[in-house]
């Protein structure tokens, strides 16, 4: 009864808010602010009710909008705009921190001001530092001389007393990025005059990694040009007035003070997220960023409008778009987001964009361009891929095949006979169908940095590889316990052997597809000792009109048909291959407010293979090669620098000093000399081809392809960790024989069909 009476109470609480909410005017709530501060708008109060009675109500927790929620989410939002506590005055923190404990009870009374208080307080003090970073800049010289350190990490710092330890902070700070680009510059000239090219004058070298970490830097300005760029585009981007990306922040705040996946989606973070599940978007097909307030293309996709049109280039900058026949508005220095969206629109309608070319670096010449919007497929470096390598071991071939798998996408609102169908299972299993044409003897299975997605995507997956039984179990609010099974009469697409690579960054449904193979003895998992380890379920849910935006709540968890979850622990390597990212302080156990670790009762399930019987063997023959292997030895000592950079807490701003710790870095970051030759010598892997279908005509495209920056994230050719996997693989082959999977027993239904001839 108490159930039924929580149930009906929340509808008539949501059906009541939605009949309030009769104001369609985008006003401000009241509240007295000063010239130019942003404020939440009226029906801005609407949403925050809504969050605050949905998330106690939807959530997996079931815990109450109260006084501890409300200190987390304070925390959440001040440590957004402040992470490295350098913004806000200590003073500022303790007059703020006067609300800490009363959000949820502005939250209930659909007040959202504090967002917006903390947020106009940021750009004041944010304006402060620029005023006094552009005062030194114009006036400091820089002694590069002294035994000065730099506190490069600040997350528990504590805040500046005064404005004179904030402007000394800043110092330091400004100090740092000029030693980091004239460093840079000089190693740069350094290489150059050691590799017989002409060295640069230094004016004109490239940048270090160092600052271009910070915010990329133009070889053609000095590092005090650069850094008076940079600080001011700094400024443009995080204070122009934008309501909607302040409440965003706001209430994702809230909602992560739940758990770190709950998440706020206003309007335009929810088409942004649409897209990215289906792997498409209508626009004109490039990828911008912000440049002198102007959007500079940054990549032009392949096969996109701009790309078909040709008229544009990549470095442009558009400053004015133009809908149709409208008329054309000035974009500079207006919210990326907001240009963005005048740029998107639908499938055949047309826009004028105001572009100056890369080859005027005044701005004084510009030039209009009509381009009709259309659909534009961001497969390249984001679909699944695969190829077919050739692996030479005691004198024995193996073909083996290898797919990459960067997310579970896929259109859940399709079905496959609907246009514009997508699904990553469906890609993977047409790769696998050539691979079988290829008679490839085993597959290896990539799901390093694969973030995860659909869970449906990840069932169907698995049923590739897998011929019955569940693959994951959930638990969610109000639904119970829930096994996801494989089909009944599920073709299985691949029966050989299986190796699945894993690394920190693989999470969610990666995770379940990644537990789900090892725990059913399907396949050996090589990697990182274990995974991200996100074991919860999300929902997407509309919070009623469009403009209040979506709300994604922690519903559920996911447990592996063993009965452990996957939150924070993650799924374990057989074999363990450290990645960079092995040692570094990520993962899920490393998340504020990250839900504990579970366990359930086991599901019914059943082994493939009898993987015990293989694994302690392949793991002699592992360390056995890896042990003379140089490469995977130069490897695991970049594993142990980037650990140790990463951990870095100072750096020095002494020149000699920096200089060489910079120089140590970046012969670690050198690629291994000797790849190229052993490639053409054939100790590598001495055959690739692509597993896709070749053209119909067998002829090459003769137009030069871009290569996308989502493509030069996938494994590249000289990744020692994958060439180990393969090994593997095909040491797993040879254990078992080439065996394929065992047919499953029949089901009761095919013995009746064959008893009586049907």
């Amino acid at each position: 009864m108490k159930t039924m009476a929580f149930f009906v109470a929340y509808a008539f609480a949501a059906f009541a808010a939605l009949a309030e909410d009769a104001s369609p005017a985008a006003e401000p709530q009241a509240g007295a602010r000063e010239p130019g501060e942003v404020q939440p708008l009226k029906y801005y109060g609407k949403i925050a009710q809504r969050v605050a009675l949905m998330l106690p109500a939807k959530h997996v927790l079931q815990h109450p909008m109260d006084d501890e929620i409300s200190r987390r989410a304070w925390t959440n939002l001040v440590s957004f705009y402040d992470f490295q506590r350098s913004i806000f005055l200590k003073s500022d923190i303790e007059r703020m921190a006067e609300r800490e404990s009363s959000l949820d009870d502005e939250l209930k009374a659909g007040d959202a001001s504090f967002g917006f208080d903390l947020y106009n307080l940021y750009c004041k003090r944010l304006r402060e530092r620029i005023d006094y970073v552009t005062n030194a800049l114009a006036t400091a010289e820089w002694d590069f001389s002294t035994n000065e350190t730099y506190q490069v990490k600040r997350k528990t710092a504590p805040w500046p007393e005064s404005e004179e330890e904030a402007n000394d902070l800043w110092r330091r700070k400004m100090k740092f990025e000029m030693l980091a680009q004239t460093v840079g510059r000089e190693l740069d000239a350094e290489k150059k005059t050691k590799d017989g090219g002409e060295a640069l004058p230094s004016g004109a070298a490239d940048v270090s990694d160092e600052i271009d970490a910070l915010g990329e830097g133009d070889p053609s300005l000095s590092p005090k040009e650069n850094l008076l760029k940079k600080y001011r585009q700094y400024v443009a981007l995080l204070t122009e007035p934008d309501e909607e990306s302040v409440m965003q922040r706001y209430m994702t705040a809230v909602c992560q003070a739940y758990d770190p996946h709950s998440d706020y989606m206003s309007p335009v973070s929810k088409e942004d997220f649409d897209m990215e599940m289906s792997l498409s978007l209508c626009g004109v097909g490039a990828t911008l960023q912000m440049d002198d307030g102007a959007l500079k293309i940054a990549e032009i996709l392949p096969g996109g409008p701009l790309d078909v049109d040709g008229r544009i280039e990549e470095g442009d900058k558009i400053v004015g778009v133009a809908q149709g026949d409208g008329p054309m508005e000035d974009i500079l220095w207006h919210p990326i987001k907001k240009s963005i969206k005048k740029i998107r629109g639908a499938k055949g309608t047309r826009v004028t964009l105001e572009i100056v070319p890369r080859s005027d670096p005044t701005g004084a010449v510009r030039k209009r361009y009509e381009i009709v919007r259309d659909v534009i497929r961001l497969d390249e470096g984001m679909a699944a891929t695969g190829r077919v390598e050739k692996v030479v071991s005691g004198g024995v071939t193996n073909t083996l095949g290898y797919i990459y798998l960067p997310g579970f996408y896929g259109t859940p609102e399709k079905r496959p006979s609907d246009p514009g169908f997508r699904s990553s299972a469906m890609d993977v299993g047409r790769i696998l169908a050539e691979f079988n044409a290829q008679d490839v003897e085993g597959v290896v299975l990539d799901l390093r940095g694969d973030g995860g997605g659909l869970l449906r995507e990840a069932v169907m997956l698995s049923a590739h590889f897998v011929p019955s039984g569940p693959v994951v179990q959930t638990r969610e609010m109000f639904v119970g316990l829930k096994q996801l099974p494989i089909p009944a009469g599920n073709p299985v697409a691949f029966k050989k052997p299986v190796v699945v690579m894993t690394d920190r960054a693989s999470a969610s449904a990666s995770e379940i597809v990644a537990a789900h193979l090892r725990d059913t003895a399907r396949a050996v998992v090589v990697g990182d000792a274990r995974t991200h380890g996100k074991g919860t379920v999300q929902n997407v849910m509309g919070m009623g009109p469009e403009r209040y935006g979506s709300i994604k709540i922690t519903t559920g968890r996911f447990y592996r048909v063993d009965g452990r979850s996957t939150q924070v622990k993650g799924v374990e390597a057989d074999i363990h291959l450290p990645s960079v990212l092995d040692s570094l302080d990520i993962g899920e156990d490393k998340l504020d407010n990250a839900l504990p670790f579970t366990r359930i009762v086991p599901a019914k399930y059943e082994k493939c293979w009898n993987m015990d019987e293989y694994i302690p063997k392949l793991k002699e023959l592992s360390d056995a090669r890896l042990k003379e292997n140089e490469r995977y030895a130069k490897h695991l000592s970049l594993v142990a620098a980037t650990k140790e950079k990463f951990d870095r807490e100072t750096v020095p701003l002494e020149h000699d000093a920096y200089m060489a710790m910079v120089r140590a870095d970046r012969q670690l970051d050198e690629p291994d000399a000797g790849a190229e030759a052993k490639e053409e010598s054939g100790e590598a892997r001495p055959e690739g081809g692509e597993a896709k279908a070749a053209d119909e005509d067998g002829k090459k495209d003769e137009k030069p392809r871009r290569r996308s920056r989502r493509n030069r994230m996938q494994p590249r050719e000289d990744d020692v960790v994958l060439d180990e996997a393969l090994n593997v693989l095909a040491d797993l082959v040879r254990l078992n024989g080439g065996a394929e999977l065992p047919k499953p027993p029949p089901s009761a239904l095919d013995w009746y069909n064959a008893l009586f001839g049907l």
